[in-house]
């Protein structure tokens, strides 16, 4: 059977990350991306033009430290028009690990004993234990609970738990072990129907295609730069109105300025003007895509033909996974609505057939993943883990073939 066509040449795409010409990582399939993408020559150009010719601080009276500081705009700017946002919602951090524990300290100064938070057990640690920890401060923590057999977040369950004391519900956009991808638009018009905030993890979700924020409206949508082809920085799209109505979490005399308010160790300049890079790649996406790829703009015609490659490319994967009889697939079994962030529960441990796959070329992972919770709700000890399969748009269809070989040595 002759194999669907792709909506965007995997030969063009890979030429533009500098990682493939590498002589260490040549014949080496990449199947852990969910842990960290490789980084597009867009980034790695525009991060070594400014260690090179404007490494000062920037902001400054002189030229060098004009353009260092231009650059650094331009980023946010950038980063603001693929998300469909104006700039003022952008916030750059280390991580969204620390993102994420900046946010939580300023609601801790809001937030009492009178108030409740939901938050899941399908999130990433980091979008889960810092809420949870609001508990000291006496407010009340409801956990949305996943399907314990698929990992499946309900929303008719969210739905039972919000009522007039919920001030935030914490989720999201897609599990980091479940790969479904989750209605963050429906979720987010019940949270605000409700009277109260929406905080959406993105992290595993914007590798697959960045989301426009116009349409899915939430209060507050973060994701990792490092998974999403840029530098390791994270970044928080926050509604303007109620990132001004946090405390501050910087310095006293940043209280005016929005971009320091809420991120008080601010990251190395250098890899914010980096970040322009990633708006670079898209655009360069979007003009390889096929002709039959639409959008009304560069950044959704790039969403849309990443969706479309990364779905064509999971049926084989899914297929094989789905005939055998000793594996359990954890998530959706189709790849429509789902992202390549696949999940194995096996008999051996999951870092253990990782590393047999190695052997065979395959670079996976294995472990928990931080997502603890999320395998104790689905009956799997965490210090076992999973094998998790996780690519990209610009995984190749050779690497499926070499990675499906290797499976079916090392799984039988």
């Amino acid at each position: 059977m002759k194999s669907p066509s792709l909506p965007l040449d995997s030969s063009r795409v890979r030429a533009l990350f500098p990682a493939f010409q590498e002589d260490g990582l040549k014949g080496q399939a990449f199947f852990e991306n969910a842990g960290g993408s490789y980084t597009s020559r867009h980034v790695l150009e525009r991060l070594e033009h400014y260690y090179r010719a404007t490494k000062v601080q920037p902001y400054g009276a002189y030229p060098a430290s004009i353009e260092a500081g231009e650059a650094m705009d331009l980023a946010y700017e950038r980063i603001a028009s693929i998300l469909e946002v104006s700039a003022d919602w952008i916030h750059i951090g280390p991580s969204t690990s620390a993102n994420t524990y900046v946010l939580a300290h300023a609601f801790a100064q809001q937030l009492g004993d009178s108030d409740a938070i939901i938050v899941t057990n399908q999130d990433h640690e980091a979008n889960s234990g810092v809420w949870r920890r609001l508990a000291r401060h006496g407010v009340e923590v409801r956990e949305w609970k996943i399907d314990p057999e698929t990992g499946h977040l309900n929303p008719a369950d969210l739905d039972n738990l919000l009522d007039e004391k919920v001030r935030l519900v914490a989720f999201p956009h897609c599990s980091n072990i479940v790969g479904e991808i989750n209605p963050a638009e429906k979720i987010c018009n019940l949270i605000r129907a409700a009277g109260a905030l929406s905080i959406v993890d993105g992290v595993s979700y914007a590798p697959h295609g960045f989301p426009d924020l116009g349409e899915i409206n939430p209060d507050i949508y973060m994701f990792s730069a490092y998974k999403t082809y840029g530098p390791h920085l994270g970044i928080m799209a926050i509604r303007p109105e109620l990132a001004a109505s946090l405390p501050n979490q910087g310095h006293h005399f940043n209280d005016d300025k929005p971009r320091y308010r809420l991120t008080p160790s601010g990251p190395d300049h250098a890899q914010i003007a980096a970040l322009a890079g990633i708006a670079d790649y898209l655009e360069e996406v979007a003009n390889i895509a096929e002709p039959a790829i639409k959008g009304n703009s560069p950044f959704r015609r790039a969403h849309n033909a990443t969706r479309a490659q990364e779905t064509t490319l999971m049926a084989p994967l899914l297929d094989w996974i789905g005939a055998k009889s000793n594996i359990r697939l954890i998530g959706p079994p189709t790849p429509q609505n789902r992202v390549p962030t696949i999940s194995l529960a096996l008999d051996l441990p999951g870092l253990e057939v990782a590393r047999e796959l190695a052997q065979h070329n395959i670079m996976a992972g294995g472990g928990h993943f931080y997502s603890q919770r999320t395998l104790e709700a689905l009956g799997l000890a965490p210090e076992h883990g999973v094998l998790r399969l996780s690519f990209v748009h610009y995984t190749s269809r050779q690497e499926i073939d070499t990675l499906l070989q290797a499976m079916s040595r090392v799984l039988v």
